[in-house]
């Protein structure tokens, strides 16, 4: 199984399906018509909705829409990497629609930028803290399906410790995540060394925004993440960041240039007004000693 999933293939590949039918002047449904399937398939394929994709219509598509040579060549591999499942695939019968579509996005990232107001971010969360939170969502949940959940977060954090580019991380976390008891003030003490810990990390950078700095840019702003994917290697497509907001009900995620660039700014303003990362670590390391008297 693949550490990096299909998610991001399947984007890449569905924007240039997009783009050189447009660049083709064929409406969706004569593209369909041409390609022998339906348009809400082909529609399907250009929008990532499907992993379900024969290479022989990857290749009829290159055909008919005129694309060079060695762009064709990158949108068959492009398929082909498609199919590969990823690690996450023996959980998507814990998982919430679409949370695999998150899954492939931050296993592919380089950065991570996020903004928690409440609660410690999930890569930077310990067993027992993580362990906590699922006892209070699942209650009646039995012990072996707690420990598969447990698990889910447990492959994710591997991202920043792999040896080959570990992501990037810049998180500011509101103070209330760290005086809000999660579990029992045993595990809080366990959390906020970790935090202090990891944030010593070259690619781990982490900012305490504290109670009197207000709300910056005057906005109560809810939890969200950035994923940048960096510069792709020669020839390869590029990935462009996406804004990720995670809801009690659902997620959302947000592509437009305006709406990631209003989350950049957002998170520059939370940063500007937080804590310096020694600071931080020196708010983490008292707090975990008050926790522990």
């Amino acid at each position: 199984m693949s550490d990096l999933g299909s998610t991001v293939p399947l984007r890449q590949l569905g924007r240039l399906m997009l783009e050189w039918r447009n660049c083709s002047g064929l409406s969706q449904a004569r593209a369909a018509e041409l390609l022998e399937m339906g348009a809400s398939s082909l529609a399907r394929i250009e929008k990532a909705e499907t992993g379900r994709i024969k290479t022989v219509v990857i290749k009829q598509a290159c055909e008919i829409y005129g694309v060079p040579d060695d762009i064709a060549e990158g949108m068959i591999r492009l398929a082909q990497q498609a199919k590969v499942k990823s690690w996450w695939h023996s959980y998507t019968d814990l998982m919430p629609k679409n949370l695999d579509v998150y899954l492939g996005l931050e296993a592919a990232a380089s950065g991570y930028t996020s903004y928690q107001p409440e609660l410690i971010p999930g890569l930077l969360q310990i067993e027992a803290y993580d362990r906590a939170l699922l006892c209070e969502r699942w209650p009646e949940a039995p012990e072996p399906e707690r420990d598969r959940r447990a698990q889910i977060k447990q492959r994710r954090q591997a991202a920043i410790t792999r040896s080959h580019r570990p992501l990037d991380l810049d998180v500011v976390i509101g103070q209330a995540a760290l005086q809000r008891t999660v579990g029992d003030p045993r595990i809080m003490v366990s959390q906020l060394r970790h935090l202090a810990d990891v944030s010593t990390r070259d690619n781990i950078s982490v900012r305490v925004l504290p109670f009197e700095a207000g709300y910056p840019g005057g906005i109560a702003l809810l939890p969200f993440v950035i994923l940048d994917f960096g510069n792709p290697p020669p020839g390869e497509p590029a990935e462009p960041p996406v804004v990720y907001l995670e809801g009690a009900v659902g997620s959302m995620y947000l592509e437009y240039e305006d709406d990631v660039r209003f989350y950049y700014s957002s998170h520059e303003k939370v940063r500007e007004a937080a804590l310096d990362e020694v600071a931080t670590r020196n708010l983490l390391r008292r707090l975990a000693r008050e926790y522990g008297s």
